[in-house]
């Protein structure tokens, strides 16, 4: 499989920054055709370079105000069901399973530090296997 080369990486970064962005007008940063960035980006999906095109959303304009990053830690036996079921979650956003301090880290939005609160002793808390669990609000984006 050929990799991609340094137009891809440039094609990788405009969508990364604005999915929406026009053919014609990739084409025109990099002085291609839009015929051969066209080409190119259906080339990155075929090889599953390019997963999905999302879009980023400003929680707090949805009324949810408080965003947790937690970890939780859960019996070694649990461990998949528990990601599992934070997965089918509402509140949960994003869902990794990790190494490091914590098996899972989970995005967390809430309207408030009462609905996080419920979320985690009422939600997560009441997860069989959970052991502990362990959230950072974040105070702002930067990247």
């Amino acid at each position: 499989m050929k990799s991609v080369d340094e137009k891809d990486i440039r094609i990788i970064q405009m969508l990364r920054e604005d999915a929406r962005m026009s053919y014609t007008n990739m084409a025109k940063k990099l002085n291609i055709t839009e015929a051969a960035v066209r080409k190119r980006v259906k080339n990155l999906e075929s090889k599953g370079v390019i997963k999905k095109y999302t879009v980023e959303v400003d929680s707090s304009k949805l009324g949810y105000n408080i965003v947790s990053l937690t970890g939780v830690d859960t019996d070694p036996e649990k461990f998949l069901e528990v990601a599992k079921r934070l997965k089918d979650e509402d509140f949960a956003r994003s869902v990794y399973i990790t190494t490091g301090d914590h098996m899972i880290m989970t995005e967390i939005w809430a309207k408030d530090g009462d609905e996080l609160t419920h979320i985690i002793s009422e939600k997560i808390g009441k997860l069989p296997g959970v052991k502990k669990i362990c959230p950072a609000i974040i105070l702002e984006k930067i990247k």
